[in-house]
């Protein structure tokens, strides 16, 4: 069973453009929620299944799709952590640039929903860190949503 899930995610990682129902608009939330979560430098697996149970619920039960969105996450996350191309800040910008061409994207920043990975944060200045950034979003949101 796990063999077959591998396989389908290497499968889904490779083709995930042309295989994947409103692909930019599940990466977009995957950027979203990798920002939170990498912010946290003892980020667990906890933050990953809690990925998992948003991803059921915005997906109406869609295992699929949101075993894609945490893994999508999990691999920005992973990105950031390494210094692999990506860090914080290059991923701020680039949901900046996804919502100035894709304004819609906006109504997909759901504060609360983020404001539940706090709780897995035990270090005050983190934590702080973590409450900015959802700051951030919330004004990046508002703005794209007044502008249109």
């Amino acid at each position: 069973m796990k063999l077959m899930f591998r396989l389908k995610h290497h499968f889904f990682s490779a083709f995930r453009e042309l295989f994947v129902h409103h692909h930019g608009s599940l990466e977009f939330r995957a950027k979203i929620f990798a920002l939170v979560v990498a912010a946290n430098e003892d980020a667990t697996v906890e933050n990953y299944v809690l990925i998992k149970n948003i991803g059921l619920e915005l997906y109406k039960d869609d295992t699929d799709r949101a075993n894609l969105l945490m893994l999508s996450s999990k691999e920005l996350v992973k990105k950031v952590k390494e210094n692999n191309g990506l860090d914080l800040d290059s991923l701020v910008l680039n949901i900046q640039k996804e919502l100035k061409i894709v304004p819609r994207y906006a109504k997909k920043i759901d504060i609360d929903s983020l404001r539940k990975f706090l709780k897995f944060t035990y270090d005050n200045d983190t934590l702080a860190y973590q409450e900015n950034i959802l700051e951030f979003l919330q004004k990046i949101k508002n703005e794209t949503l007044n502008n249109n």
